[in-house]
């Protein structure tokens, strides 16, 4: 049995080398010649694609992967330098002084205003913030958000996209002001921005704003804002989430008759009823923030209580 079997798979190769191998008959020189010559073997092209397709998925995958674990490593060291900030510098509750200056333009008796001026301010020694980053303007607060950070500010509005308060590179980047702006002289409007990062540091829980939860409670309604120059409160008029657009972030305005149609415009614009009102002479302090990447979460607030450092 084991010879026959030894014979049969000999057999069997030589039919498959038969197989891939066909004669070819040439004439030389008035003689016949055979020749032998292999088949070409015929590609599979279905096979050919499923190699394809498997590298482009593992490709796709690989590099998911790879942004995912850089994302992760970016929060991870924002939320470790925000730690260290929070426990480091003071933050100090201020009541109102012989320098607190109250900011009244014709508001009427309804209005929440009268019972947001009797909030305190906050008050931040930038001596140590300064020595950390040059670029440090202020301190912000919102309530009912994780919003709690130290302003930057440099020459362009590209540059804190990419990089956290200590200027290391990190995709988290941090809060920072318009370079249009002057943080020791506020335009009519001021504009500060930050990513909305889905681990809820920088403006990402700003998206809390558009929430029943943030808009039920009055009190979250106003923004705290220290500088080198003053301590700040503003009252907040308008927040929404819009595709993306630029027409909210003008610094210059014409004339008053072109601010206040600006501000109508962001009254008109929000998504909930604040119960106030904007004049020409207000100043305004803009938040704004990515809620996808069609879309922008922005609030609106106006000054309405300061007090110089001087």
């Amino acid at each position: 049995m084991g010879k026959n079997t030894k014979k049969k798979k000999k057999k069997k190769k030589k039919n498959n080398k038969k197989k891939n191998v066909k004669y070819v008959t040439k004439y030389e020189n008035g003689q016949k010649k055979i020749y032998r010559k292999k088949k070409r073997l015929k590609v599979k092209w279905r096979n050919v694609f499923l190699i394809l397709a498997f590298t482009v998925f593992l490709g796709i995958f690989i590099y998911c992967l790879f942004n995912i674990g850089e994302w992760v490593k970016d929060s991870h060291d924002t939320s470790e330098q925000i730690e260290e900030l929070q426990n480091t510098v003071n933050v100090n509750e201020k009541e109102d002084s012989e320098n607190t200056e109250i900011i009244e333009n014709d508001v009427p008796q309804s209005d929440p205003y009268w019972d947001f001026i009797k909030m305190s301010l906050i008050d931040v020694d930038f001596t140590e913030l300064k020595a950390s980053n040059n670029d440090t303007i202020g301190w912000i607060q919102v309530g009912g958000t994780n919003i709690n950070y130290p302003i930057v500010q440099t020459d362009n509005n590209d540059y804190y996209l990419t990089h956290t308060f200590n200027k290391s590179f990190n995709s988290a980047g941090w809060v920072f002001m318009d370079y249009r702006n002057d943080p020791a002289n506020f335009a009519h409007n001021t504009i500060i921005y930050a990513h909305g990062r889905y681990d809820n540091t920088m403006f990402g829980s700003l998206r809390n704003i558009l929430s029943s939860g943030w808009l039920n409670n009055p009190s979250n309604y106003v923004i705290k804002l220290s500088t080198e120059t003053e301590n700040t409160l503003w009252q907040v008029f308008s927040v929404y989430r819009i595709p993306t657009t630029n027409d909210y972030i003008q610094t210059q305005f014409g004339s008053d008759e072109q601010f206040q149609n600006f501000a109508n415009l962001l009254l008109e614009r929000s998504s909930y009823n604040f119960g106030t009102t904007v004049s020409a002479t207000d100043k305004i302090l803009t938040l704004s923030t990515c809620y996808n990447d069609d879309e922008k979460v922005v609030l609106h607030a106006k000054l309405i209580k300061r007090e110089s450092k001087a």
